[in-house]
């Protein structure tokens, strides 16, 4: 029996899985806050203990980079180790991996009411597939066909610098250089950039805060969820707040060309994370702003115009986990 793991910041989701119902049927799964516990060892412990079943490997999606089997998470003041929760949970084997690549792992395992489609293009058998994750930071991550099956690789791409692609942008870019000194798309294209965007747009630009979106702003400690309900209002959307979330929109789509195009993602592009899910399925507007930025690659547009792109519409990272482990404990 294995126990996966989907490590948040806020929340953690745990599951056994066993190799005969597979990554995606769970015997039991439970959701914990994360913050209160001291350690992933501490949450697991109690959660082996209350199941009383036979556990013998673990996995686990954490969210930061993992590096010779340590990982510090990025939200959490938790350092994890393969070696120590083999150790504290009496385990045959304990795995981590980055919650942005167990995403990419669950892809060809999604079923179709996983998937929203954005654009159904003409996916290339076999071919490579890009993952894009807007959420805390700009995950990102990808798939390679070996003949037979898919491999997930993590990567880095959303630390790039920021490439600006409108004079609009071009400001933007000097803007953010005086806050942060270097700007990565991460820092114009997550979900605390949204904040930074909509600042930009109403002291750069001149566009006018509206008194009640103001007010609330300065109620409130994250703003993004303020920003973006004001920009979806089916009352009318506030001026500002939708620029910015088009301006976002924008942002990711060229970004999301450039990853597809650095790993030649013929297969697909498939979009995760909470923000795209609000943002790109609601208004028609934003998925086509998103479009026209990941498009207009020069002489590779028609390249990009054919490649399919889905947006990911449940939280995957645990199945991606899933999947890893069982692989792991079969080549075991």
């Amino acid at each position: 029996m294995l126990l996966a793991g989907d490590i948040g910041g806020t929340k953690t989701d745990l599951a056994v899985f066993t190799s005969e119902q597979g990554p995606t049927v769970p015997t039991r799964q439970k959701r914990f806050a994360s913050g209160d516990y001291p350690s992933l060892e501490a949450m697991t412990k109690e959660y082996i203990a209350d199941l009383d079943l036979p556990i013998t490997h673990a996995s686990f999606a954490v969210a930061g980079p993992v590096v010779a089997g340590r990982a510090s998470l990025t939200n959490l003041p938790w350092v994890v180790a393969e070696s120590t929760l083999q150790e504290a949970l009496g385990l045959d084997s304990v795995s981590l991996l980055n919650d942005v690549e167990a995403m990419a792992t669950a892809v060809p395992h999604l079923r179709p009411n996983d998937l929203r489609s954005l654009r159904e293009g003409e996916p290339e058998q076999g071919g490579t597939i890009a993952l894009i994750a807007p959420g805390t930071g700009l995950g990102q991550a990808f798939l390679t066909w070996d003949g037979s099956r898919y491999h997930a690789y993590a990567s880095e791409g959303g630390h790039t610098d920021f490439g600006p692609t409108t004079s609009r942008e071009a400001a933007l870019l000097e803007h953010l250089r005086g806050r942060w000194g270097r700007v990565s798309y991460e820092r114009v294209c997550a979900g605390r950039s949204i904040p930074d965007l909509y600042d930009f747009l109403k002291e750069q630009c001149d566009l006018p805060e509206s008194p009640g979106v103001g007010a609330e702003l300065v109620r409130v400690r994250d703003r993004t969820p303020v920003i973006m309900a004001a920009a979806f209002d089916s009352h009318g959307p506030d001026p500002l707040c939708l620029e910015a979330v088009n301006l976002f929109s924008s942002i990711l789509g060229a970004q999301a060309g450039n990853f597809v195009l650095s790993v030649y993602a013929t297969g697909g592009l498939y979009i995760a994370g909470g923000i795209t899910q609000r943002i790109l399925p609601v208004a028609t507007g934003q998925g086509k702003v998103f479009l026209a930025a990941f498009q207009e690659k020069g002489r590779l547009s028609p390249l990009l115009s054919r490649v399919p792109i889905y947006i990911v519409v449940e939280s995957v990272a645990l199945v991606g986990a899933a999947v890893h482990g069982l692989d792991s404990e079969v080549a075991a």
